[in-house]
């Protein structure tokens, strides 16, 4: 496992961290709590030291489970979590004010339920789990990340960025006052490249790359005939002729990376590894399986620089959370 600096947090971080929101449950109908610790058990044998969690996932069981394991495995793991938004309207929506949102009492106190979770005294990375620019002027949220560090409650505050919309991250930048971002980056969602990579290596923030096989369009593994449970929150990301769309592009990707070896998530993450802004890329891990391929793309280093140049034509600008 390699591992690069978190921005200007100077912390090393895997750059394959786990994504704990499919261990959670709720939304994920085939997560099984006994896979779920043998899969952050062995990610955490593999190197793997940067998990990344939220309040949201399972109402607190995601959290739960981390706090039990990295406690057990006796290691250094950075933990990363996130508060809900008050409202529970993700992403979140133009015209709707803060105080609805992130009240500051409210993330104070959701920031404590977290801590209860993790069974820690400080969260290394606590981030606002949704972000709208029209609140860059008041005052609630940069109190409250402010004094959620003065505190001790956590070592370093960031963002979530809502989904397709990295450029809505520039202005809180521009203040600041966190320290990160987390946003969507994949082979189809480049657009993070355009601005708000250029920004963060120039100003040092940390980037956490999520959704890097856009919720299993990457893996090569939907056809037409795959189905997902009722509720499993997949089975709308992929409704209608979504599955048709992804297989066109998916067919059209592996032509053109027929030459570079690996199997498609390993070169998709590859991709996500290849930008310089990128501290860690966090895949979701629910099983040992995923964990032992996901962390062993690390050895393989980025990808060339003429198949990144290659896989530009590739950038699909759509939005199927909507």
């Amino acid at each position: 496992m390699r591992y690069r600096k978190l921005g200007r947090t100077n912390l090393e971080v895997s750059e394959i961290g786990f994504g704990a929101w499919g261990i959670g449950g709720a939304l994920w109908k085939d997560s099984q709590d006994s896979d779920s610790v043998k899969a952050l058990r062995r990610a955490i044998e593999l190197g793997v030291n940067f998990i990344d969690t939220a309040l949201a996932y399972g109402d607190g069981h995601s959290e739960t489970l981390v706090g039990r394991i990295t406690k057990e495995s006796g290691r250094q793991v950075y933990i990363a979590t996130k508060v809900p938004p008050k409202n529970q309207l993700w992403p979140a929506q133009l015209g709707i004010g803060i105080e609805e949102v992130y009240p500051y009492d409210y993330v104070m106190a959701s920031t404590e339920r977290s801590l209860r979770h993790l069974n820690v005294e400080t969260i290394d990375l606590q981030q606002l789990h949704v972000w709208s620019p029209d609140w860059i002027k008041r005052e609630e949220w940069r109190r409250a990340l402010e004094d959620i560090k003065t505190q001790g409650k956590a070592r370093f505050v960031g963002i979530s960025i809502n989904d397709h919309q990295p450029d809505t991250a520039i202005g809180i930048i521009d203040t600041g006052v966190i320290d990160t971002v987390q946003v969507i980056y994949n082979i189809f969602d480049q657009s993070p490249e355009d601005h708000l990579f250029p920004l963060c290596v120039e100003k040092n923030i940390g980037v956490l790359a999520r959704v890097p096989l856009d919720e299993g369009g990457l893996t090569g593994s939907i056809t037409e005939q795959t189905e997902f449970a009722p509720g499993d929150f997949r089975a709308g990301y992929f409704r209608g002729d979504r599955k048709r769309q992804i297989i066109e592009r998916v067919a059209a990707l592996e032509r053109d990376l027929a030459s570079v070896p690996g199997n498609l998530p390993e070169k998709a993450l590859r991709y996500c590894l290849s930008a310089p802004a990128v501290s860690t890329v966090i895949p979701g891990m629910r099983k040992t399986t995923s964990v032992e391929s996901s962390t062993s793309v690390s050895d393989l280093g980025p990808l060339p620089e003429p198949v990144q140049q290659r896989l530009k034509k590739h950038a699909w600008a759509r939005n199927f959370y909507d």
